[in-house]
């Protein structure tokens, strides 16, 4: 049984992958209504978060970073493994709860289609159960710092919300050429998916395989070095990052 804390937009993308992969689960909060809402939607059990005794048990927490202390105080007792997805909140941080192990977890919210790519780091004797739990909502990677898993998490974790603003200015841009909105929305759709089946190839490569001398994809391509879309990509995770571990 995993007890999840939290029950925000990444908490359930999280249950509703882990609903889709048969892993029993009890999720926790506060407000009863959103509790039971949460109950309706997914096969899961619910609880109120009050004083809760998590000895023995495997936590996921997925609460706001600035909610952490106020659910410490709530949780008594020590938990066999705390999974923790706070961004930017250290595992010296998270010891506010007491746990055997800790572990944290970048995942996105393409869990809810088993298709997250999830960065790991902690505790190596809690490594394989993280790794397994995270496993069934998508990709892993493990990390070898928490240094290492706040850069990921600007990758990775914000990375959806890059890549959304890249679809939404193609589509855009169909648009403005000529193109009906909803044709322009799924060819932007099937570029993804079809981008997705190549994506283990060295970018540079792919590029040069589309890029002809002279042709259309070169005259874009210089149009968004013009622009400096490169770089500004670049300063988007570092930016990211800087946020992820505290750094003004």
């Amino acid at each position: 049984m995993l007890t999840i804390i939290g029950y925000g937009a990444m908490a359930r993308a999280i249950i509703e992958g882990l609903s889709e992969a048969k892993i029993a689960m009890e999720v926790v909060g506060r407000d009863k209504k959103k509790l039971e809402e949460i109950r309706y939607l997914y096969p899961v059990k619910t609880r109120v978060l009050k004083d809760m005794d998590i000895t023995g048990k495997n936590i996921l927490l997925a609460v706001k970073p600035y909610a952490l202390e106020d659910v410490a105080k709530k949780l008594h007792g020590k938990a066999d493994v705390l999974l923790s997805i706070l961004a930017g909140t250290s595992i010296s941080a998270l010891r506010r709860i007491e746990a055997r192990s800790y572990i944290r977890a970048m995942p996105n919210i393409a869990a809810a289609k088993r298709a997250s790519t999830t960065s790991l780091t902690g505790d190596e004797e809690a490594k394989e159960y993280a790794l397994k739990i995270f496993g069934q909502i998508g990709r892993t990677v493990w990390l070898g710092s928490e240094k290492e898993l706040d850069i990921a998490t600007a990758i990775a974790g914000s990375g959806p919300a890059f890549l959304a603003m890249v679809a939404e200015a193609l589509s855009d841009g169909g648009v403005a050429c000529g193109l009906k909105r909803e044709d322009a929305t799924r060819l932007v759709e099937g570029l993804f998916f079809s981008y997705s089946s190549i994506a283990e190839e060295h970018p540079a490569i792919i590029k040069d395989r589309v890029m002809s001398p002279a042709g259309t994809t070169a005259a874009g391509y210089k149009a968004l070095e013009d622009r400096g879309v490169r770089g500004a990509f670049m300063e988007a995770v570092s930016k990211a990052f800087e946020k992820a571990n505290g750094s003004k």
